[in-house]
């Protein structure tokens, strides 16, 4: 195995033990006052995040993926140190304009690196497999400090953030460890003609620009949403209780990762992410419209397919991709999802503030029906080939 697969497993897990995770919308709006601008600071991390997507992604594919990692983590270091010290908004916004950059730095690049890792020992048939697994970890880490978080956070804001910045502090040291694959093929042309030939190929490839724009509604739908929920769970539980259902959550996404390369084998992946829109779509409908004490437990079960269909679009878009510009084409999705959920985060805060949080929740999932769509059209497209080919 590839030196940077392990360091990967590492990275990914200190990533999300994050304390903060299941109530930053909590501790947002505490200190900044409403929803509204609590769903604010969502906004905001997606925005600087969607600004710098293409300078970060070109950074990546002209000076190496090694220098951007360690950037990702030094920048996102300084994030959570931002949110620790917050004693107003303006702290919140600094923090989450520092977040968004590092989210930007890592949103091509890291898959980018992981994909080039395991082409250095000709495993990029490996890739959905491997994506799983490091991303399972994500998940079990966020798993892992879901209850502990909601707990501290009903005693002391201060040691929630205090405990979710040590673990960023030692990514930094991570990765420094990163060493650059040999298949890294660094871009010599000008930065304009760069960016121009790579949406050129996503208006070019009709499969590709599906996926994408699925990829991107579906991230600024799932994502406000989820980050969300925990408004409208304190509206059922007590706040010291979010965790179990954040924690649920996480070990659903977790084991869904960790299985996605097998599921993936054997289901085909524009057929799976059409099941599974049709199948999160019932379930939100029904734990938002009739909302009881057992919602939140019903919520967790749309985590089984998060894993599997992340890794799935994932790995559709990366095979459309053109080796030289990698990571210039995922910054470009990564762009179109954070622009979408920059302006929508903010819009589901002002629903809420207006209508209550389920109601402004159950307007989300009746967009995010959109994607179906896209994926029906990526799959048409793909049928057509296949008969063409034979």
């Amino acid at each position: 195995m590839h030196k940077n697969i392990k360091l990967f497993y590492w990275s990914s897990f200190l990533v999300d033990f994050n304390f903060l995770g299941p109530v930053a919308i909590l501790y947002y709006s505490h200190v900044s006052g409403s929803f509204a601008l609590g769903m604010s600071i969502f906004s905001i991390v997606m925005l600087a995040q969607a600004i710098l997507e293409l300078p970060t992604g070109i950074y990546s594919d002209k000076i190496g993926r090694i220098k951007t990692i360690r950037l990702e983590a030094i920048i996102r270091c300084l994030a959570f140190f931002f949110y620790l010290i917050a004693p107003s908004y303006l702290y919140l916004v600094i923090g989450a304009i520092l977040e968004g950059t590092a989210r930007a730095f890592g949103s091509g690049n890291n898959e980018a690196l992981l994909y080039d890792s395991l082409a250095d020992t000709n495993s990029k048939n490996e890739y959905e497999h491997f994506l799983g697994r490091t991303s399972s970890m994500e998940q079990f880490a966020a798993a892992a400090v879901a209850i502990v978080g909601s707990v501290i956070a009903h005693f002391s804001w201060t040691w929630v953030l205090f405990l979710s910045f040590i673990p960023q502090l030692i990514r930094v040291i991570i990765g420094f460890k990163f060493t650059q694959p040999k298949t890294y093929i660094p871009s010599e042309v000008n930065i304009y003609a760069h960016t121009k030939e790579a949406i050129i190929i996503f208006f070019q490839n009709p499969k590709l620009r599906n996926i994408s724009i699925a990829s991107m509604l579906g991230f600024a739908f799932s994502e406000s949403g989820y980050q969300f929920r925990a408004a409208f769970v304190t509206t059922l539980w007590p706040v010291w209780a979010i965790g179990i259902s954040r924690m649920l959550s996480s070990i659903g996404a977790a084991v869904s990762f960790w299985w996605s390369g097998k599921i993936l084998r054997k289901i085909e992946s524009l057929k799976l992410l059409i099941l599974e829109k049709f199948f999160s779509s019932t379930i939100n409908f029904i734990s938002y419209l009739i909302p009881t004490v057992f919602s939140p437990v019903l919520l967790t079960s749309t985590s089984l397919f998060y894993g599997v269909t992340t890794v799935a679009k994932s790995s559709l878009m990366q095979k459309e991709f053109s080796d030289k510009q990698r990571a210039t084409m995922g910054s470009l999705n990564s762009l179109g999802g954070s622009l979408v959920f920059a302006g929508y985060s903010f819009m589901l805060g002002l629903f809420a503030d207006k209508i209550g949080p389920a109601k402004a929740l159950v307007i989300t999932q009746v967009l995010s029906l959109l994607l179906v769509y896209f994926y029906w059209k990526a799959f048409v497209h793909q049928k057509h080939l296949s008969v063409v080919k034979n």
